[in-house]
């Protein structure tokens, strides 16, 4: 936490100074007290006020100062914890932004974005208020031990034996705490990813009338979190008291004690009063920091989880010296590329070669779980090769810069994902600078500017979450849009039409067939049809690209790909090749 406070270091600065000066005027305010009792035991007999009245002013000067160095304190060590906590926000998101795809393949929304809420909300609670009370406290617990050694060293003793048990006892409280507070975020995020879960599939949940299921769900997870915190409530409500009986029957035998010493003739009324209210501030703010302490530990828990995010790194590094392409073709070469994923025993890839050449539209196809997702998802570097290279243009990927490579590339795939703003801020994804008329340009190059102008928003129609007020149809042409806003040189595309009616099929192909032109394009192709013209198919099965061909050479094969064409057309009349 330190590296996110230092940037605010002048305000924590300032705030030292708020806390010291207005911790020493609480701290002036038992020895004026005690003095002005004297004063008054003293000057009474002879009606003599003057005495009283200048300390009485004074005390009221003191009481002004600190409350105008509490303003300080509380002012700035506040500004300075919501601005570590802002940045905190802003690193931990960032660094989310910037972690590869399989951290986000295990795991779940719901539980990430508690790491940003829950979490970071616990440790803005500690850092904003928790922390400038603390700091407050502890400089005001070592003032008064201070003075009450000075006033009387024997009491003082006494006072002391109590404090190591406190000690003992809060730090022991205090382990404890963390780490169920550690766990209550733990069950939190559990609860929240199921929400998250069933908030986004409302859809699905509500076909399957699964409602019932998935509130017992919810309530199950929550009902987990409630006993780990009713565990957290019982230390609480252990450590809370327990500390207080030992404060109070401190003060119990200082009164005592103090009476006896008074007595003795060893110590003044007045000297009692100051000691018995420096020993009242030690407990204060032993009692005060143990609600505090136990708020800390909660915060460190939750702490650990979010750096525990930031510790995350990418196996999909940076190069150091990346190699800079002036101008882009398109070509792509796979040369011996194997790859599995790490949670799987089996390749997913084996020794796959093959070549792209520019503006190429290339086909892959081949039974489910062959590997054609995972071989695309390889040419942006979402995921590095276990073994061989992949090239752009004849240099390694893993030259480039990560930011560079992908600026050259597009992809529409099958389920269109649109951001909840307007139809303008899906398509500026595209192109972050773009103006109006490029977007129309676009729009209309994707069929998507005359059902975009009828909308009575125009551009600015907010489209809902994952584009849910859309067709499919419309939000495959505003994705088409999006990736010819970009103007990439190589372009994938997951058959992006397979589950459109035929009206919006038609209109969608058009817009494709624009987007193709001149672009080095790879198809994964669930149906068959579509891919007639392709200038070549890969075939994959097994991880391996077992056969490579146009449509009429590999029907004429008579190999996988003509089985694959034969079950999916065996009922329907062959389709008609398309013109060239």
């Amino acid at each position: 936490m330190l590296a996110f406070v230092r940037p605010y270091r002048r305000r924590l600065a300032i705030a030292l100074v708020g806390v010291l000066v207005a911790t020493a005027a609480g701290l002036v305010f038992p020895r004026i007290l005690g003095t002005l009792v004297d004063s008054a035991l003293a000057r009474s007999a002879a009606g003599d006020t003057r005495e009283v009245d200048r300390w009485a002013v004074i005390l009221v000067l003191v009481f002004t100062v600190q409350a105008g160095f509490n303003f300080v304190r509380l002012y700035f060590l506040s500004s300075m914890g919501e601005g570590v906590v802002a940045d905190l926000r802003k690193a931990v998101y960032a660094h989310l932004m910037l972690l590869p795809v399989r951290f986000f393949d295990g795991r779940k929304t719901g539980e990430i974005t508690s790491r940003l809420t829950s979490d970071v909300g616990t440790v803005q609670g500690a850092v904003s208020t928790a922390l400038a009370q603390a700091l407050a406290q502890v400089v005001t617990f070592i003032g008064a031990v201070t003075l009450i050694v000075i006033i009387s060293p024997p009491l003082a003793l006494s006072v002391l034996l109590f404090l190591p048990p406190m000690i003992i006892a809060g730090a022991f409280f205090g382990r404890r705490l963390r780490r169920i507070s550690t766990e209550f975020q733990d069950k939190v995020a559990e609860a929240n990813a199921i929400a998250e879960e069933s908030i986004a599939a409302s859809r699905v949940v509500k076909w399957f009338t699964s409602e019932p299921e998935m509130i017992g769900r919810y309530g199950s997870a929550v009902d987990e979190s409630y006993r780990v915190a009713l565990r957290r409530a019982r230390w609480r409500a252990v450590f809370t008291p327990t500390i207080t009986l030992v404060a109070f029957g401190t003060l119990a035998f200082v009164l005592w004690r103090g009476g006896r010493l008074i007595a003795e003739g060893s110590m003044t009324a007045g000297d009692l009063v100051t000691f018995l209210v420096y020993t009242l501030t030690v407990a204060g703010a032993l009692g005060t920091f143990t609600g505090l302490y136990a708020q800390l530990q909660e915060a460190l828990g939750a702490s650990r989880r979010i750096f525990e995010l930031l510790d995350e790194r990418s196996e999909v590094t940076e190069v150091e010296h990346p190699t800079v392409l002036d101008e882009v073709a398109g070509r792509i070469t796979f040369e011996s590329v194997s790859f599995g994923y790490g949670d799987r025993d089996v390749r997913v890839l084996d020794d796959v070669t093959f070549q792209v050449q520019p503006g190429e539209l290339v086909a892959l196809v081949g039974p489910s779980g062959a590997g054609k997702s995972t071989l695309v998802q390889l040419i942006p570097r979402f995921f590095d090769p276990d073994a061989g290279t992949i090239l752009l243009d004849d240099v390694d990927v893993r030259r480039l810069r990560i930011s560079d490579l992908r600026k050259h590339m597009a992809a529409v795939p099958q389920e269109t994902q649109l951001f909840s703003g307007t139809i303008e801020e899906n398509l500026l994804i595209g192109k972050a600078d773009a103006v109006q008329e490029e977007l129309e340009a676009a729009a209309a190059a994707a069929n998507a500017h005359d059902f975009i102008a009828s909308f009575p928003s125009g551009y600015r129609t907010v489209v809902g979450e994952r584009g849910v007020k859309l067709s499919g149809g419309q939000r495959q042409r505003v994705a088409i849009a999006r990736a010819v806003l970009k103007d990439p040189r190589v372009l994938i595309l997951d058959e992006a039409t397979s589950s459109l009616d035929s009206e919006s099929e038609s209109q969608v192909q058009e817009a494709l067939d624009r987007l193709m032109g001149g672009r080095t394009t790879i198809v994964i192709a669930h149906r068959l049809s579509t891919v007639r013209n392709a200038d070549r198919i890969l075939v994959i099965d097994g991880g391996r690209i077992i056969e490579d061909g146009t449509h009429d050479s590999l029907i004429a094969r008579a190999g996988l790909y003509a089985d694959l064409f034969e079950l999916q057309f065996r009922d329907e009349p062959t389709p008609a090749s398309p013109p060239d």
